[in-house]
């Protein structure tokens, strides 16, 4: 199966990343699924951030793009 591509986020009330939409689904993905996808490879443009004493997140690929980065996807900054 080829990588797929984060399109869109959801942010709840903490502003914390809790959903990601995939390329070429309807349905939102909880950041928890997509992170264990991130960590297979299955995502092209995210990857997991593991930090001591901090919870695992979801980050998009650096790039000199603003409009893809979850906070901004989901509408947060």
């Amino acid at each position: 199966m080829a990588p797929r591509k984060v399109i869109d986020a959801r942010a709840d009330a903490e502003g914390d990343i809790t959903q990601v939409k995939l390329e070429g689904n309807t349905k939102f993905t909880s950041v928890e699924k997509a992170i264990e996808m991130a960590d297979r490879g299955e995502l092209s443009n995210a990857h997991s951030v593991r930090r001591q004493n901090a919870k695992t997140h979801l980050r998009t690929n650096p790039d000199r793009k603003v409009s893809n980065n979850l906070d901004d996807m989901a509408g947060d900054k």
